[in-house]
């Protein structure tokens, strides 16, 4: 059977999330991530309520919440009062209990964010380039990683759990529309870029197709945790997408689920069927600013909203807006969705522009037979990607579920 990269690396990681059989060692271990899933979903909480959420009784409770805490995986909060008895102590995540890395190299690029165990980002290390050329990402990407370990207490290096590496699954792809050298993407087909970051640190690293990465990250800690059937839409200088049912991340068989940037429009432009990328992608609102001799880094900031840019982001948004309903209507002509969630690398005054076209031009099209979804803003922002890639370590390492976001399609 053949599988495509991303979901080999996925089922890689996922597995590690299997408890061990039924031994005595394996049922302690899943009862401990059961504990530390329950605190994380619903905040600090004292042991009897971890007791009623998670049916282990309170001699259980109260074994595997010491060894928790000697592990300074859990942490005590400040002791709350009732009416009657003794004050109950909540349980918390322990910051510190563990971190993990998510890496996010992007076409025009490049983010690294440390997260501590609560999902929180602890640092940030960023690089901007006009196309991403493999020596200087990895000379960033090991810049980085030294200046993490340098800038940690020698206590905490040990308790990071891995890297997670979010990229585009064809760095070397559409070359043409951004004027990339073919050199160039000859040297990212050529470069396994998890074992090249592997080796600047020893760290294990697990790779994932960005916009499943900044999906996971809407599962975990965004509108995700409320929406169990939905289509995310990640617009950055290419649009993409993901596919989210029963709160579950579908790749399919070879990683195409939810690739809403190569959606056909139905239209032919020099002998080519448009893509949806090729219209409602922010490389195309880039290249007006920089026709109207303006800064084409303005997409990803507030500038794009302000009256020197604002007449060429609306022009943008009145042609990609009726694009993306389009490609929306489709969906919902094949899947029952709840909604689709739309975020990307821009301010968030544009993303709830954005929001207002599309809604605007779906209104205008035809939904009879066909329940449209509800349009919903992303709540995590240009950090999903690599957010999503920190959580894939963390949740591999500490979640009770395998299958806990990450639907692994078998052939």
């Amino acid at each position: 059977m053949n599988r495509s990269p991303d979901n080999a690396a996925l089922e890689s990681s996922a597995a590690k999330l299997k408890p061990r059989g039924s031994s005595q060692d394996g049922l302690r271990q899943y009862n401990e991530r059961v504990i530390l899933q329950a605190v994380r979903l619903h905040g600090p909480l004292p042991g009897a309520e971890i007791a009623r959420l998670t049916g282990l009784t309170a001699q259980s409770i109260s074994q595997i919440t010491k060894r928790l805490l000697d592990e300074e995986l859990l942490r005590k909060e400040t002791p709350q009062r009732g009416k009657v008895g003794q004050p109950s102590v909540p349980l918390a995540l322990n910051p510190d209990g563990a971190l993990a890395i998510g890496i996010k190299i992007g076409r025009r690029s490049l983010d690294v964010l440390l997260v501590d165990f609560t999902g929180q980002v602890r640092g940030r290390w960023e690089l901007q380039y006009a196309l991403a050329k493999p020596a200087q990402v990895l000379a960033h990407i090991a810049a980085s990683l030294e200046q993490i370990r340098a800038s940690l207490p020698a206590a905490l290096w040990p308790r990071i759990q891995g890297i997670g590496l979010a990229a585009p699954l064809n760095m070397g792809g559409w070359q043409e529309l951004l004027g990339q050298d073919p050199s160039v993407a000859a040297q990212w087909r050529a470069l396994a870029l998890d074992e090249e970051v592997s080796k600047l640190t020893g760290l294990p690293v697990q790779s994932i197709k960005d916009t499943s990465a900044a999906c996971v990250a809407e599962l975990v800690a965004g509108r995700g945790r409320d929406v169990r059937n939905f289509v995310y839409v990640f617009v950055d200088t290419f649009i993409g997408g993901s596919l989210v049912l029963d709160s579950h991340l579908h790749l399919g068989r070879n990683g195409n689920a939810g690739a809403m940037g190569s959606l056909p429009l139905g239209q032919v432009t020099r002998g080519a069927q448009t893509q949806l990328l090729n219209v409602a992608s922010l490389y195309q609102l880039e290249n007006r600013y920089v026709a109207a001799g303006l800064d084409g880094t303005a997409t990803s900031d507030g500038r794009s909203m302000s009256a020197t840019y604002w007449p060429h982001t609306s022009l943008w948004l009145d042609e990609c807006a009726p694009a993306i309903a389009l490609a929306l209507l489709n969906a919902a002509c094949l899947l029952d969705l709840e909604a689709v969630i739309v975020d990307g690398c821009f301010c968030r005054e544009l993303q709830q522009a954005l929001l207002q076209a599309i809604q605007k031009a779906m209104h205008k099209m035809n939904w009879e037979g066909v329940t449209p979804p509800d349009l919903l803003a992303g709540a995590i922002g240009p950090d999903a990607r690599a957010l999503g890639g920190a959580l894939l370590p963390l949740y591999a390492n500490f979640a009770p579920d395998r299958d806990l976001f990450l639907k692994l399609n078998e052939g």
